[in-house]
């Protein structure tokens, strides 16, 4: 009786976590094509572009798209990616993991799905703290977003 209880109710959670994940990704970014980006050190990528797109970041569709290599260091691109950037005028940033949300397909795991992870940056002289949105499954174009710089 212990054993169809614990199997039901297995069914059911897997029966609800694949209703919550659409077959069809929304996100607008992604592209395996993306060259890999430098290091400037272990824990810093080089970035140099700046992106046009006021969305990208800052918006579920169109997250920084760091990607990783496998599940012993699934954050350490956001970290490398979150290293390079200062706040509009080289201000030293600060962020914290503060959620996962919006679920997506993905071949890259074996559940074929993933969550953004949101942070939120700080720094000194901000009027509240900026929430972005990055992507560690998929590939795509590393960018300084909007509103924000190169760390010097």
């Amino acid at each position: 009786m212990k054993n169809s209880i614990k199997f039901c109710s297995f069914i059911l959670l897997i029966s609800l976590f694949a209703s919550c994940v659409s077959t069809k990704s929304t996100l607008k970014n992604v592209d395996d094509s993306a060259p890999v980006p430098m290091l400037l050190n272990e824990s810093t990528f080089v970035i140099t572009e700046y992106s046009k797109d006021k969305k990208f970041g800052f918006d579920p569709d169109y997250p920084v798209n760091v990607f990783f290599k496998d599940a012993n260091d699934e954050n350490l691109n956001a970290k490398r990616f979150l290293n390079a950037l200062a706040g509009p005028n080289g201000e030293k940033i600060t962020y914290t993991k503060i959620e996962s949300c919006c679920p997506f397909p993905t071949k890259r795991v074996a559940i074929g799905a993933g969550f953004l992870d949101i942070y939120e940056l700080t720094w000194n002289g901000q009027s509240k703290p900026l929430k972005i949105y990055l992507n560690i499954y998929e590939r795509g174009y590393l960018l300084v977003p909007v509103g924000l710089s190169i760390k010097k």
